[in-house]
């Protein structure tokens, strides 16, 4: 029977599947209800699928018969609804009494409230979650052929027991045998591959469409296996991916010349998904043309009086609206606020050993920069938005947790290749390596270039991050101006270097002159358990010890 995991976003859901064969997770890709069906682009998160909910208002005889109790715990009969995408595109010119974009906030608090109406009837959070979760797992069943038996679901800290029960009880009335439940974070963790066996201190960073949480959370090894952490403090506010296509279409109308005023639902709701397009694209191709014709301009256009407006809108101008709007000055003030809460439990900026980014909207322009500024490059994790939390979550369910921490990306010393010049990355620590590594786990000798023909004095390496990932791997990776870039299928490195301030290894005295080609310098390499690249230089003509288990830049 296989394991999966379920993370049901309020906007967007995943889920994921361990596979034994390969014995890692697998993100199950719906292509009739995921957001961008055969997608590759990654910053579009096509696989995940929207947590919107079309309930059917008519039904057949199997659809009535497969609603019966008895019958769905073992077969799903008929179709209740529409979710997803389809629900989604079912709605595009005017939302319908029976479209439910989004039923998760009032599950927990309020599973009574009614969300839609269909036929005069009123349908609840309860039973417009059933549909959702039904027409789920009915699809994964179509798609894979497996019903889903055993599942993980991920859940927010700071929920409550009843939102646990209410989503336990429509699962089991769906047929799901075995229901568990495992913190979001301590998923996030394990998706981002934290070994968990000893106490960990995580900054989580979830910024989704409509809310922006910060909580800090202790996880123990005891725990883990019931996916339990213990939050420390917290904070947030409500502001999200919507919001700021929003205040985009406001901006872009205001570049064009544009009217902002437009009560048409119809027009509003088109102009705002075109700006959440070229917001997404802008992410992907560094800028992307505002294309749609704005209403106010539509009948001058048409007439031949007007030329079709357009705006390209880059990156700077996303980040230009975010912080009109003082999206950074509320991201500080949230931190700001839960080191306060912090220090109440003895915990400081310091003790952090990891800062774990969650939601879509961590990739908006400046938001990596922001985290990487305020806690350092090695401890932000921000590779996999989407997918962390269904990732650890299927592993949470299959038990395989990592016992120790793996290096996530590959390093390499910049060298330049004496005959030609042209720059060359030497690879000293490999991606997956196991730390604490062995002082020596790269040993070289090395020849000084003299790059510029004059003796050389200073002995300096550049340790470089080098991004990149596995041939059936999605990732982002940032470079050294903090620009967002997709990383897929092993096609693309990103290479930053991280010690360019401070290159020097050692001195040599003598000076190593330019026409000398023997080695010079004896060169080790390491990684430390507390992920700091360690160097032991050894000059080789004086047998003086330049540098021993240094500590030179800190891995992530």
């Amino acid at each position: 029977m296989g394991r999966w995991s379920l993370d049901l976003g309020t906007c967007n859901t995943g889920v994921c599947r361990w596979d034994e064969a390969t014995g890692k997770p697998e993100f199950v890709a719906l292509p009739a209800i995921c957001r961008v069906p055969d997608g590759d682009d990654a910053l579009l998160a096509p696989r995940m699928i929207p947590t919107a909910t079309h309930l059917r208002a008519d039904s057949d005889f199997w659809t009535r018969l497969g609603a019966a109790p008895w019958i769905s715990r073992r077969v799903l009969w008929g179709r209740q609804g529409w979710i997803g995408q389809q629900a989604i595109e079912k709605n595009l010119a005017a939302p319908t009494a029976a479209f439910v974009p989004t039923f998760k906030g009032w599950l927990g608090r309020a599973s009574h409230a009614p969300l839609a109406r269909v036929r005069g009837q009123a349908w609840s959070a309860r039973d417009v979650a059933r549909v959702f979760l039904r027409e789920l797992i009915a699809e994964v069943e179509r798609v894979t052929g497996e019903r889903i038996r055993d599942l993980l679901v991920t859940v927010p800290v700071d929920t409550f027991e009843s939102y646990r029960a209410e989503l336990a009880s429509i699962l089991h009335g769906l047929g799901v045998d075995k229901v568990r439940f495992a913190d979001e974070p301590v998923a996030a963790a394990v998706g981002y591959g934290l070994g968990l066996s000893a106490r960990r201190r995580a900054l989580v960073a979830d910024f989704g469409a409509g809310t922006f949480n910060l909580a800090l959370v202790e996880l123990r090894a005891r725990d883990t296996e019931q996916g339990r952490a213990e939050v420390l403090a917290k904070t947030g506010r409500t502001i999200g991916g919507d919001h700021v296509d929003s205040w985009l279409l406001d901006a872009i109308l205001d570049a064009l010349g544009s009217s902002r005023a437009n009560d048409d639902k119809f027009w509003r709701r088109q102009l705002v998904d075109e700006a959440r397009r070229v917001k997404e694209l802008s992410y992907a191709r560094g800028q992307e043309a505002f294309r749609l014709i704005p209403p106010d301009k539509l009948d001058d256009v048409q007439r031949g009086r007007l030329r079709p407006p357009e705006l390209v809108v880059d990156q700077d101008f996303v980040r230009g609206v975010l912080e009109q709007h003082e999206v950074f000055k509320m991201l500080g003030e949230c931190v700001d606020e839960v080191m306060t809460q912090a220090r109440t439990h003895g915990v400081t900026e310091s003790d952090l050993e990891d800062v774990l980014m969650v939601g879509g909207s961590t990739l908006l322009p400046g938001v990596y920069p922001f985290f990487e500024a305020r806690f350092g490059r090695d401890k932000v994790r921000a590779w996999r938005p989407f997918e962390a939390v269904a990732w650890g979550g299927a592993a949470l369910a299959a038990g395989a947790l990592t016992e120790s921490d793996f290096i996530v990306h590959d390093y390499a010393i910049l060298t330049y290749d004496p005959a030609t010049g042209d720059v060359v990355h030497v690879p000293i620590v490999e991606r997956g390596a196991r730390f604490p590594t062995r002082p020596d786990h790269w040993h070289k000798q090395l020849v000084p270039t003299c790059s510029l023909g004059e003796p050389e004095r200073v002995f300096k390496l550049v340790i470089c991050e080098v991004g990149g990932t596995a041939e059936d791997e999605r990732m982002f990776g940032w470079d050294a101006q903090g620009r967002v870039h997709t990383l897929k299928g092993g096609e693309k490195r990103l290479i930053v270097p991280l010690n360019e301030g401070a290159p020097t290894l050692g001195t040599l005295d003598p000076p190593h002159a330019p026409d000398d080609r023997t080695a010079r310098l004896d060169v080790c390499f390491g990684v430390d358990v507390d992920r700091w690249l360690i160097a032991t230089v050894k000059d080789l003509r004086t047998g003086k010890t330049l540098m021993d288990a240094t500590p030179v830049v800190r891995l992530l």
